[in-house]
């Protein structure tokens, strides 16, 4: 069953959710992908600078941990306020 075939939803109203719901979900999902990918290297990273440079490097490279875990969890978050927008909420 289709927006478009609820009884609450018909016409434009029905078409306007549709189309948001998809476009929610579609830029909730890049935002997540982008997010992980950037947190991943971020990690990667900051593990790479503390396994290298050892005890002298390891404040950097946390931080660089740090700074991809926040922007993961913040990509997550906006992600999830996108698709929720998307299905009216």
């Amino acid at each position: 069953m289709s927006p478009l075939d609820t009884n609450d939803d018909k016409g434009a109203t029905g078409a306007a959710k549709f189309v948001t719901s998809t476009l929610g979900n579609t830029v909730g999902g890049l935002g997540k992908t982008v997010g992980g990918v950037v947190g991943a290297g971020g990690r990667g990273l900051g593990q790479t600078i503390t396994s290298a440079t050892g005890s002298a490097g390891k404040p950097i490279g946390e931080a660089i941990e740090s700074l991809g875990n926040g922007v993961e969890n913040g990509a997550k978050n906006v992600s999830r306020g996108v698709e929720d927008a998307g299905k009216w909420k």
